[in-house]
């Protein structure tokens, strides 16, 4: 499912225009984006929560070459699902 399926299924679920599904959607997008840039934890009861981890400076190879590269730490935003979104799946 790409956006605008999602944005579709929005606006058909919540009774919505499609105008306005979007801009839900953003507006979640954006807020989830803000939290996580402030270093917060964004938790949905049912679904999962979003949260910043932090990944080491380690060495790598660069394929073309094979010769040795310094890769940076970095902050990545991760995603651990809820029980209910667990259970829905399987």
């Amino acid at each position: 499912m790409n956006k605008s399926e999602l944005i579709d299924a929005i606006a058909k679920h919540a009774d919505i225009s499609k105008a306005a599904a979007g801009r839900a959607l953003d507006a979640t997008v954006n807020s989830i984006k803000n939290s996580l840039k402030k270093g917060d934890i964004v938790t949905l009861v049912g679904f999962g929560s979003f949260y910043v981890g932090k990944r080491t400076a380690r060495q790598g190879r660069n394929p073309r070459t094979g010769a040795a590269i310094k890769i940076k730490a970095a902050k990545v935003p991760k995603f651990r699902a809820g029980k209910a979104l667990k259970d829905s799946v399987n």
